[in-house]
Parts: structure tokens; C-alpha cells; sequence
């Protein structure tokens, strides 16, 4: 019968969850519903949110039946959904005492000479979510290329680590995006070291994972992630990347990525439809305001980028997570149809007038 409604004319309604989805995890059971819309009560469950159970509830409604809202405080739930906080909010307006440094300083790695694309999207979001000040820190074959696409962010040109080291000692860069565009490799391993070493607060992304993945050495990167003393460090894989870097770990996506947290000492955001991000202490969010149009090639660079930014204005690297996922979806539906990664951070000053 589940195979016919499916395949039927009529509009199909679910009550609390489609028939068949699993309310703890989203997971098919057999065969279930595909419902043109879905009425739950008092709040989603993880099953809302998680695919395919997401795909399957349609439009999805919330009513309140009743239940007292302090039943929710003796519940403890420990995940949520994602959405916009009051620490967000504050930032769109801004502070009239501050200055371009008190807004952070994020600096962004590109690869050499015409693998420096994603390296700049991450700039260009971290710049657009507000940072004060973005850098750029190149190979010298890559100067003219960054320098003939970038205005308001500085060029810096490294050639090795120890010039990356002497770069960061200043202390007012307080935020690093690497990996996007880097390279696999060896370099990209030596860079990471400095960056971590530095005390900078991190977001790793793309070769930088797979750099450590692709070579037995996810054991040196979890480890000194775990040394730092203060961990403000974001992990963003998708799921190609997780599963490289941290093996096969059992359970839905939820499961995954906070047993990734624990294992690394780092923020993960597990990226897709149904982005999770999860901190080692198992408190964990769901992002549910994606919409298709972000599975085009770069967005996530930019994504890095903009947490980058959220983390050099002093955000945690939870929070910085958490808000950065949401502007960055947020941003995508406001364009529309058509979207390319370009796009995304020409968007955010849209999505903060939005949260004033």
C-alpha cells in the first residue's frame, strides 16, 4: 500500500512522521510514504531533519498540542535544529567601538599558479562575513594571478613554512583557512603544523584533510588539534572526505559526526542537504535551510571562508560552525536558481540586513 500512495494523484499527509521513516534517525525502515507535507507536534524530531527521512516529510509543520514547555528542559535534548541565535543577530548590528582588527584578521592559503580559485572564494567569504581585515598568502608564481583578481584583500607571498610561521607571529591574524586549492601533500602537512602551532584559530578544508587522510597521518593532525589548549578548530568535510579521513564510523549521519569530534578535538561540520555540526562534547545541530542550488562546484570553499570570518571576530568554534552554515544557505536561497560559488559571498550582506 506505501508503493501505491507514492504513486498516486492524490496529496498525501503525514502525521508526526511518514510512515516507515525512522523518528530517531531519518532512516528508510522497508519501505515509507513520501508526503506532500508533515504535521508534527511540540518540536521536530532528528528524522525531520536527517535525509532521506527530510525528503520524505515534504513541507513540514509544527503544532503545538498542549505539552508545557519546560518538558523540554527535562528532556536534555543535546542536538537541535540550526538556526540563527541571538549572538548572530548582535553582530549584524555591529559595535560602534570597533576597528578593522577587533573584527579579525583571517588569512587564506592558495595553491600555486592556476590552483588559486578556491583559495580566493574562501577570502572573499571570509571577508563578506565580516571580518576587518582578509590575506591572502600565495607562492610567488601565484602573485600577478591573486593580484589581478583581488582588491580589498592583501597579497602576502610565502614559499615555505618558515616564512608561514614568521607571517602568523603577528597575533592580530587570528584565523586561518587552509586547504581549499592547496594541494595533497607534504607542504600542505609542514603548513598545518605552523598554523596549529601558532595558535591561530583554524578552519580545515579540502586538501588539508585529505593531505592527512590520503597518508596515514589523521593520528598526527587529531593529535595536535587536541594539544592546543584553547581548540577552536572547524573540520569541514563532505562525506567523500569523512569517510577518508575518519575511516568507517557506524551510525546515521547525527552519530557520525559527533563520534568524528570526539575522535579529532575539533569542531566537525559533516556538509550535504542535512549538514550537521557537532563539537567533542556531544552537543550536535542540524542544518535544514539548504537549499539545492548549492551543489555547485566552490560553494564550500567559500563556506570555510565564511566561518573563518565568524571565527576572527571571537565567535567559538561551535558557534562559528553553526552560524556560518546558516548564512551560507541562507545566502544561497536568496539568489535562486543559477547560483554559482562567485555568488554566495556578494550575497551575505543581504542575509545580515535580514537579521537586523
Amino acid at each position: 500500500w506505501v508503493a501505491d500512495i507514492n504513486v498516486s494523484d492524490f496529496p498525501v499527509l503525514s502525521i508526526d512522521v511518514p510512515s516507515g521513516i525512522d523518528g530517531n534517525s531519518g532512516a528508510v525502515r522497508g519501505c515509507a510514504i513520501r508526503a506532500d507535507h508533515t504535521v508534527t507536534f511540540f518540536h521536530r524530531k532528528v528524522g525531520h531533519l536527517l535525509m532521506p527521512g527530510k525528503a520524505h516529510c515534504g513541507k513540514l509543520t509544527v503544532k503545538d498540542i498542549g505539552i508545557p514547555g519546560d518538558v523540554l528542559k527535562s528532556i536534555l535534548p543535546q542536538c537541535f535544529a540550526n538556526e540563527p541565535g541571538q549572538e548572530l543577530r548582535r553582530r549584524a548590528n555591529g559595535n560602534v567601538e570597533q576597528h578593522k582588527y577587533t573584527r579579525g584578521h583571517v588569512l587564506a592559503l592558495t595553491g600555486g599558479q592556476g590552483k588559486t580559485g578556491a583559495g580566493r572564494l574562501a577570502a572573499r567569504g571570509a571577508l563578506r562575513a565580516g571580518a576587518g581585515l582578509v590575506s591572502v598568502a600565495c607562492p610567488a608564481d601565484a602573485l600577478a594571478e591573486n593580484a589581478a583578481q583581488l582588491t580589498a584583500i592583501m597579497i602576502r607571498v610565502i614559499s615555505g613554512a618558515s616564512e608561514l610561521q614568521t607571517l602568523l607571529q603577528d597575533k592580530r591574524l587570528n584565523s586561518v583557512v587552509v586547504g581549499p586549492g592547496l594541494g595533497v601533500g607534504r607542504q600542505t602537512r609542514r603548513w598545518l603544523d605552523v598554523i596549529l602551532k601558532s595558535g591561530a584559530r583554524t578552519v580545515i578544508d579540502a586538501d588539508g584533510l585529505t593531505s592527512f587522510a590520503d597518508n596515514g597521518n589523521t593520528a598526527d593532525l587529531f593529535g595536535a588539534i587536541k594539544a592546543l589548549p584553547e581548540r577552536d578548530v572547524v573540520l569541514t568535510p563532505h562525506q567523500g572526505e569523512f569517510d577518508r579521513l575518519f575511516g568507517n564510523i557506524k551510525g546515521n549521519k547525527l552519530e557520525q559526526a559527533r563520534e568524528a569530534a570526539i575522535l579529532s578535538g575539533a569542531v566537525i561540520v559533516l556538509k550535504g542537504p542535512d549538514t550537521v555540526i557537532a563539537d567533542p562534547n556531544g552537543l550536535a545541530t542540524i542544518n535544514n535551510n539548504a537549499p539545492p542550488n548549492l551543489a555547485t562546484a566552490g560553494s564550500g570553499d567559500v563556506l570555510a571562508g565564511i566561518i573563518a570570518g565568524l571565527l576572527g571576530q571571537d565567535m567559538s568554534g561551535f558557534h562559528a560552525a553553526c552560524a556560518g552554515v546558516w548564512m551560507h544557505g541562507r545566502a544561497a536561497a536568496l539568489f535562486g536558481p543559477g547560483l554559482i560559488a562567485e555568488d554566495l559571498p556578494e550575497m551575505l550582506p543581504k542575509v545580515w540586513t535580514e537579521l537586523l
